[in-house]
């Protein structure tokens, strides 16, 4: 439950100081904010007052405040009547169980879970969660209260097994990740000559730092604590792997910690093509690739490189037009393979250069074009209003590059005391003169240039990936406290995102978006109109249209039997 209590920890010069505060709904600002309840005291004072370790023990305390007040919660939805209550019910994610099921999961997951103790079925907590996940996203305790019981599931576990069992997920993401990935390569192979990685992070609704959740660089610009996720793909789009770790670390080495990790437990042998933007393009990086035998395609920004290449990526010759069927052009490319140089770390923590012979293929897309130079403008007008009092480059943000400060006298001779700020018309002209372009670089160097550019703009699905974790599954932010139940929600998150990825991949062979196919499973709902009778509430869509083709399920139909039902949850599909 987002709304609640929670222990405040601030760190000032006499020590740490405790309070107890409560998250609250505010209906005037529209979005949850904190009040304190209860000062403590700081931590030294309390240890002397006899409390051998306070922040556990107050913890403990606001656990069973918390308790109470769920307790309260769910005494007030008793008296509600069951029949006030519509009989909904959600089918929709039937696609995805016949997967999961189809994996063939279970067995594995319940015997990594037998060192627990645990005595529900971790496979079904796992997959109660997800169903709940793809149909309505929200959080834990809403799950269980409000959305598992509308599944057409039977959830034999309590609030207290469903939290125990989401630590023991989080515990063992890992291995679970080994486990699927394995059914999948028996169940519909994996094709892992190219993987495509990326990274992102998850703020929290959180003042102080833990060992997971650390400040640093967010995506959303925001100053809480975050936690980073590196997410694999292969080469069908598929996520193969997925590793969290603290927001304050660098995505550089995790990703090849990542690559490193995820092929000697998932025994992925043979040359793969990592592939992954330009934030991730390090001597390192590409080093790593090669001396495991890999190979890369990065891409590179073109305003660092050096003018003979800039001289070479701006010469009209060379290039090859695409154009859509009306002529316009979508892109343009032409490539050269040279040999490069680059610095990197070697085993002993030495800087090293080497000398590598890749093929570069740049590339101009017009309506990117217009794209950066609509933003530049922007950029440029801001930098027009700059003002003496923004001295500082952090202040100035983007616009910086774009200003000159001048330090001259009364005459305009250099030297003086007079400041004054002027446009940098050469950076502006540079800027625009290179919109458009991109650069990708890559080790194959036989490898055809139109490959080449597809490759790489396959990464648009990791970033869909990304998206559709933060809004579609609602990830974000999350108010969970233990660090394993933080990794036992990405999991679950994970688990969602691949199985609706096969659903879209393999099962529809890629006809349908990932939006549209959330949408049919979040619409697809019946209501009880008789003991034996529902009524099918779901809107006709192509995916439904498509999903009858393949199942012959009567999915259109507006009377369901209750042997209907349960026919189209236990569906399997056929391999």
């Amino acid at each position: 439950d987002k709304m609640g209590y929670f222990l405040k920890k601030t760190n000032n010069k006499k020590g740490t100081y405790l309070q107890i505060y409560e998250s609250f709904y505010n209906p005037e600002k529209k979005h949850t904010s904190h009040k304190s309840i209860k000062p403590l005291g700081y931590v030294d004072d309390l240890i002397k007052s006899g409390i051998s370790d306070p922040i556990v023990h107050y913890q403990e305390v606001i656990d069973e405040m918390n308790e109470k007040r769920l307790q309260e919660k769910q005494k007030i939805k008793n008296k509600m009547k069951l029949q006030d209550q519509p009989p909904l019910q959600y089918y929709g994610y039937f696609p995805a169980k016949a997967i999961n099921e189809g994996l063939g999961v279970e067995k594995d997951m319940a015997i990594l879970q037998l060192a627990y103790g645990l005595r529900s079925s971790l496979f079904d907590l796992l997959s109660c969660l997800v169903y709940a996940r793809i149909v309505k996203p929200c959080s834990k305790y809403r799950t269980f209260q409000d959305v598992i019981p509308y599944l057409c599931e039977e959830a034999n576990f309590s609030l207290d097994q469903l939290y125990a069992g989401l630590s023991i997920l989080g515990n063992e993401y890992k291995k679970i990740i080994e486990i699927y990935n394995d059914k999948i390569s028996s169940h519909y192979s994996r094709d892992t000559s190219n993987t495509y990685f990326d990274c992102t992070n998850f703020f929290f609704e959180i003042d102080a730092e833990d060992s997971l959740r650390r400040k640093g660089p967010s995506k959303e610009n925001r100053k809480s604590p975050i936690v980073s996720m590196g997410l694999l793909l292969d080469a069908d789009c598929i996520p193969l792997g997925m590793k969290i770790f603290p927001g304050n670390q660098s995505e550089k080495p995790i990703y090849r910690e990542v690559i490193k990790d995820l092929k000697s437990r998932n025994n992925i042998s043979g040359k793969t093509i990592r592939i992954a933007d330009k934030g991730l393009n390090c001597g390192d990086n590409i080093m790593d690739a090669l001396v495991t035998g890999d190979g890369y395609l990065f891409s590179k920004s073109v305003k660092t490189l050096p003018e003979k290449e800039k001289v070479w990526v701006l010469l009209d010759q060379d290039y090859v037009d695409v154009k859509d069927k009306k002529g316009n052009i979508l892109y343009r490319y032409k490539s050269c393979v040279d040999d490069f140089e680059y610095t990197y770390t070697d085993a002993n923590g030495k800087k090293r250069k080497a000398i590598l012979c890749e093929k570069r293929v740049v590339t101009y897309n017009p309506k990117l074009a217009r794209k950066q130079k609509r933003e530049i403008k922007k950029e440029v007008d801001k930098a027009s209003n700059a003002t003496l009092g923004d001295t500082k480059r952090k202040e100035f943000g983007d616009k910086a590059k774009y200003i000159t400060v001048t330090v001259s006298d009364e005459n305009g001779n250099a030297g003086g005391e007079k400041i004054k700020l002027e446009l940098n018309n050469d950076a502006i002209n540079k800027a625009l003169q290179m919109a458009g372009y991109n650069m990708l670089v890559t080790s194959e160097i036989k490898m055809d240039d139109r490959k080449i550019y597809e490759s790489y703009h396959n990464l648009w699905r990791i970033e869909e990936s990304f998206k559709v974790m933060k809004s579609e599954l609602d990830a974000r932010p999350v108010y969970l406290q233990d660090e394993n139940r933080i990794k036992g929600h990405f999991l679950m998150c994970y688990i969602s995102v691949l199985l609706v990825r096969l659903l879209q991949i393999r099962e529809l062979n890629d006809e349908f978006g990932y939006a549209e196919i959330m949408d049919y499973m979040r619409d697809a709902k019946v209501v009880k109109a008789s003991p034996h009778k529902t009524v099918n509430l779901t809107k006709k869509c192509p995916v439904m249209r498509k999903l009858i083709e393949l199942t012959k399920l009567p999915l259109d139909n507006f009377y369901f039997t209750s042997t209907e039902i349960k026919k189209i949850v236990r569906y399997k599909f056929k391999h």
